[in-house]
């Protein structure tokens, strides 16, 4: 009788265990090949391309440049806090990911947000925007020759239009998330729409494959 008993309990347990290895399997993010990443809007440079010049400053007054990009995925959203749309939709999704990842997937993972309205995003306004998110993420400001010499370099674009009615202007920008890699070189960009399974797969590939 205790062998019949032994044998059931371990035919439950084998159960038990392909059903979770079959959840798993179905249910978390996973590494995609870079076509997978390419048909999701995640695009990827044939060669990650060196940045220079870069002269801004954090929202805690410190210098932010090429050497602020290293040792880390950097997720960089160029934007502004008086965004209506589709900056704290993208802030959001960039928030969501980072809170999916492991501790040890945060440490590699940054998230900054560039103003490309300095005018009215000073540190203050711009540090609370940001770290709102999450508090991790970093603010970054400059005069618009700095901010335009920076997003230049990874194809973003962005300018100031007439505002609606009480509104002074308004600044339209791209809508693409840049990702700089440990090395401080521009390696991609992910297109619009951002979601977070999007963010997390496209960072974990990256990691994996670096």
């Amino acid at each position: 009788m205790n062998g019949v008993r032994t044998t059931v309990a371990l035919c439950l347990l084998f159960i038990a265990l392909v059903v979770g290895a079959f959840v798993f399997s179905v249910t978390r993010d996973r590494v995609l090949s870079f076509e997978q990443l390419q048909q999701i809007g995640s695009v990827m440079l044939p060669r990650p391309r060196a940045l220079a010049g870069i002269d801004l400053r954090t929202t805690d007054d410190e210098l932010f440049n090429e050497a602020s990009l290293e040792g880390a995925w950097t997720f960089a959203f160029f934007g502004f806090t008086n965004c209506p749309d589709v900056c704290p939709t993208t802030m959001s999704v960039m928030g969501q990911a980072y809170n999916a990842l492991s501790e040890e997937e945060r440490a590699a993972y940054r998230g900054v947000l560039v103003s490309v309205d300095p005018e009215r995003d000073d540190a203050v306004t711009l540090g609370k925007y940001a770290t709102a998110f999450s508090p991790s993420f970093k603010g970054v400001r400059g005069s618009i020759a700095q901010t335009a010499a920076f997003a230049t370099q990874v194809n973003v674009a962005f300018q100031k239009l007439p505002g609606q009615g009480d509104e002074p202007y308004q600044v339209d920008h791209s809508g693409n998330l840049v990702i700089i890699n440990p090395k401080g070189h521009y390696h991609g960009f992910i297109k619009l729409p951002h979601t977070r399974d999007k963010l997390v797969n496209t960072f974990r590939t990256l990691q994996a494959s670096f």
